[in-house]
């Protein structure tokens, strides 16, 4: 007897586990969802503005009289291209605007006036980027061709007469200049960066009376602080990542 009760426990322990099983229901195992990566490749067009600061040395070929370093409000738009290979960040860019820097000063003396002024109102750079990409925050340097204008205005002023000469010139020069952008959104980044730009040492031709006079080299330098604001338009996100368990 006790060994057909034992037979029949153990014919009844599967039915009774499969019982079970159908009772409960299989979950699916959650998938987990990652947020796209995102990347600096592609074209870009922004707008930019700061302060500047422009130097020259228009004070000692002046004997003193018209100061040779100033500063101004700076604005302007740029557009540029990057491409990114694993956390390196390459590109071009290229900007242009407005450089609103000047300097004037007058002196009187012996009963003449002497007014001058220097000024320059663009600049321009094409330049290489080359950048180190954290998520989404990218930290670069930048280098290349710069381009900017500069007129010198002198106006002499004496009793019954008063005489003007002015002069300008385009400059090229070399620029250099470092910053950090980050995107703050899928296709909208923020930056703040600085550039110095050289362009070297070269003479002003003034034209009066009928006669040419062509000043000793004018040295130029420019340094500019500011910040932009820049739409990508490709970030190459796509759609989230999902990985599964």
């Amino acid at each position: 007897m006790k060994k057909l009760i034992a037979a029949a426990a153990l014919v009844a322990l599967p039915t009774v586990a499969t019982a079970a099983d159908l009772g409960s229901r299989r979950v699916a195992v959650p998938a987990a969802v990652l947020a796209p990566v995102h990347s600096w490749t592609g074209f870009y067009v922004g707008l930019n503005a700061g302060y500047g600061f422009a130097n020259t040395n228009l004070n000692t070929r002046s004997e003193g009289f018209l100061p040779g370093s100033g500063g101004g409000f700076v604005g302007g738009g740029q557009i540029g291209y990057n491409y990114q290979v694993n956390n390196v960040v390459l590109g071009v860019e290229g900007d242009f605007g407005y450089f609103g820097v000047r300097r004037s000063a007058s002196l009187t003396e012996a009963g003449e006036t002497v007014t001058g002024r220097w000024q320059t109102n663009w600049d321009a750079s094409v330049r290489a980027r080359l950048g180190l990409a954290v998520d989404r925050t990218l930290f670069y340097v930048t280098g290349g061709v710069a381009f900017t204008d500069l007129s010198v205005r002198a106006t002499n002023s004496t009793p019954g007469l008063t005489e003007t000469v002015s002069a300008s010139h385009n400059r090229v020069g070399w620029t250099i200049g470092a910053g950090v952008e980050h995107a703050f959104a899928p296709n909208w980044t923020a930056r703040a960066e600085y550039l110095y730009a050289n362009y070297g040492s070269k003479g002003l031709t003034f034209n009066y009376d009928g006669q040419t006079e062509t000043t000793q080299g004018i040295r130029l330098e420019t340094h500019k602080f500011r910040v932009g604001v820049n739409y990508l338009f490709s970030t190459g996100g796509g759609a989230p990542i999902v990985a599964r368990y």
